[in-house]
């Protein structure tokens, strides 16, 4: 049986997750969460949840997955540590390279592969397995049909409900450079849920252009479990413990093979943007993008059929009571929110700050007996408890090989314990989350009460600590950093599209079209974050004759073994300290540093041949879908476009073919001038524009119109 993985943001939506049925939960410490604003977890608070899920035979996963800079190291070691020794079953990771520093200061720890890592091929599967870690979160674009090949190697999560990122995961640098907030140190402003306009016919009216609707796998579930995937994830740490606990149950009811449309209703009424999609996994389907509502639309419960006096009558069958929140859309758009105000034959009134139309569609968008039900749920272990209280004898308690004895029991003069009294004793087993089965054996003993209540409790506790013992802790190691061999480059190198001649050190062409896929000779060849099977098939002949390869994802390891070429590891592999940085210039002839460092920052971890952005286009985002809905008939198939936000920022937007069909890149809005102190200078001319090879290490002299980013502050 596949595991179900629930998150948590929080204590609450934690035990809301396990006592719903989770067989794991994951959450976030108050350091190094990609969560950072959901309220997280003290390592107390996380000590004593994992006691009680293991007590009920679930596991506790901890997301320490954001980048970690240099100066951090120490604390991330400790931090990790302190997770293991709390009663983590694994540590979850986006770097890599720092996993496998971890792994060898601590082999006792266990170690998953965050999608924050993007893995999406069997190349990059056996970078994690060479790494030390043992399961890999699979990234939500892996085709279905990609998964048995990374199954083989080791264990595989894949994500089945909740909130889907429009761009590639751990690839996002909109809220960062747009909004003066990493997505890769939780921080993410989410840009994308915004309105904007796409210069094409049909598409230039504003709406949610980038929003996702939510992820609901559903049944499918079992084809996820037919290719391999050990656990199945519902995301959403930021979610309430109602929306939690709903999801839980409805994929455990699924997995059980029991009726799940009751909780199916009670999960699309918690959180549920865009009526649900199945996401990438099985190909862009009609409801992936959510255009018209960005928020949660709820469950549709009925529509208006009336005013009646000041309130609007809706027809449903639903019941209301109050607290509960409703929507009002109209034409798929939402109008406004709407409150519950009487009961009424064959329906329900409501008031509006809105005037309401005949037909409008209304919405349940909060539930207040879900809440409830959430906060209500019980687990609890069976246990048989054997008791005897025999005259002359110590008292005594057995259950599962744990045996307590206490004091002598005396022979009573009158008014002895009862079996009945010793079983209602033992029924109270104070916060454990025990069921215990209690049988007595006792003649006729007298027991003062303090005395058993005390013996009692001192059993209780010595049972909980034998069924769910605490973390033996693993002593502080310090781990072997690398040491940097500093060193000032004047190398240059150029992402240019296919054919188009730059005047650097080294040429990195962009293929528009994976079918006709030809390079200049010399030219290495540009690889984006996602690279599925197909993608592989398709440039198997250009991988052969590539100079090299400069990759977005740490799949290019042994994508380059494989093709015998060189590597130039590029800014997507995200090395923002000094283990990451070591270790890929043990594998890549070339690597690029993190965007999103300063220069002071990428003067300490610039040994020779690491190049930093340092001016040219700056790509945002990776989309691995159409954002036109895939409607290739009437597409003009223009290699840019533009997305223009309401401040009237436009950001080009590049389409580019793969084997899937076409795929789309989001730039800055203004090209990047950053400059560069010791690495080597790279620069990106994807759109076209050639003008910052003029002056590839003072970008600033030539891009008038252009900004710093991050040169002179760093959002790591």
């Amino acid at each position: 049986m596949a595991e179900l993985l629930a998150p948590a943001g929080d204590e609450r939506s934690a035990y809301a997750a396990l006592r719903a049925g989770a067989d794991a939960v994951y959450l976030g410490l108050t350091r190094f969460s990609a969560r950072e604003s959901a309220e997280n977890f003290c390592v107390s608070a996380l000590e004593k949840f994992a006691r009680e899920a293991h007590l009920l035979g679930a596991k506790v996963y901890v997301a320490l997955n954001t980048l970690v800079k240099d100066e951090e190291l120490t604390a991330f070691f400790a931090q990790a540590r302190e997770a293991w020794n709390a009663g983590a079953d694994a540590i979850l990771l986006q770097d890599i390279f720092l996993g496998r520093k971890l792994k060898e200061t601590y082999p006792e720890i266990t170690l998953h592969l965050s999608t924050q890592a993007g893995c999406c091929n069997v190349n990059g599967a056996q970078l994690a397995k060479e790494c030390g870690f043992s399961r890999v979160v699979l990234a939500r674009e892996t085709p279905i049909e990609d998964i048995p090949a990374i199954a083989q190697l080791l264990e595989v999560e894949a994500f089945v409900q909740g909130a889907l990122c429009t761009c590639f995961s751990g690839q996002c640098y909109f809220s960062s450079f747009a909004g003066n907030n990493s997505g890769n140190r939780g921080r993410c402003k989410q840009p994308c849920r915004k309105k904007y306009t796409i210069d094409r016919a049909g598409f230039d009216a504003p709406a949610y252009a980038l929003s996702l609707s939510d992820l609901s796998v559903g049944e499918d579930v079992q084809k996820f479990i037919g290719a391999g995937v050990v656990s199945l994830k519902i995301e959403g740490r930021m979610r309430s413990p109602a929306y939690v606990a709903a999801a839980v149950s409805y994929y455990r009811a699924l997995l059980d093979g029991k009726p799940a449309g009751e909780a199916f209703s009670e999960m699309w009424r918690a959180y549920n943007r865009g009526d649900y999609t199945r996401g990438l996994a099985f190909g862009q389907d009609a409801r992936l993008l959510s255009r018209d509502v960005q928020g949660h639309i709820g469950e549709k419960v009925g529509e208006i059929v009336r005013l009646q006096g000041k309130d609007y009558f809706c027809k449903s069958d639903y019941s209301p009571e109050h607290g509960d929140g409703f929507k009002v859309l109209r034409g798929g758009k939402e109008v406004c929110g709407a409150r519950f105000s009487a009961p009424a034959r064959d329906g329900f009134l409501l008031t509006s700050p809105e005037k309401l139309r005949i037909g409008d569609e209304v919405r349940l968008t909060l539930c207040a007996k879900s809440e409830e039900h959430a906060l209500a749920l019980r687990r609890l272990r069976t246990v048989d408890v054997c008791v005897t209280l025999l005259a002359g004898q110590p008292m005594r308690a057995v259950c599962e090989g744990v045996e307590l004895e206490g004091e002598v029991c005396e022979a009573a003069k009158n008014a002895p314990l009862s079996e009945a009294d010793v079983r209602e004793n033992f029924s109270k087993v104070d916060v454990l989350s025990l069921a215990p089965r209690i049988t007595v054996q006792t003649d006729g003993v007298f027991v003062p009460k303090s005395a058993l209540n005390a013996f009692r409790r001192a059993f209780y506790e010595r049972l909980y600590d034998a069924l769910s013992p605490a973390r033996t802790p693993l002593p502080a190691r310090t781990p072997s950093l690398p040491a940097l061999s500093l060193a000032e480059s004047t190398q240059s190198a150029a992402i240019v599209p296919a054919g188009l001649a730059a005047n650097t050190d080294l040429v990195i062409e962009k293929l528009s079209d994976y079918q006709s896929a030809a390079l200049t000779k010399g030219a290495w060849l540009y690889l984006p974050p996602l690279f599925t099977q197909a993608d592989e098939a398709l440039l198997a002949p250009v991988l052969r004759e590539a100079e090299g390869i400069y990759c977005e994802g740490t799949y290019g390891v042994f994508l380059a073994k494989k093709y015998g070429c060189k590597l130039f590891a590029g800014t997507g592999w995200n090395l923002s300290n000094r283990v990451a940085v070591a270790s890929a210039l043990e594998t890549a002839e070339y690597v690029a540093l993190s965007k999103e460092l300063t220069v002071r920052e990428q003067d300490a971890l610039s040994a020779a041949r690491t190049f930093v952005l340092s001016g040219g286009d700056c790509k945002l985002m990776d989309l691995c879908y159409c954002p036109f809905g895939k409607s290739c008939r009437t597409c003009d198939r223009r290699v840019v476009y533009h997305l223009t936000d309401e401040a009237g920022r436009a950001f080009p937007l590049r389409r580019y073919a793969a084997a899937d069909g076409c795929r789309f890149e989001v730039y800055n809005c203004l090209p990047l001038a950053a400059g560069v102190g010791r690495a080597g200078a790279l620069v990106d001319c994807s759109l076209g524009d050639k003008t910052v090879l003029k002056n590839v290490r003072d970008p600033a002299a030539v891009l008038p119109a252009s900004t710093r980013g991050h040169g002179a502050r760093s959002l790591l």
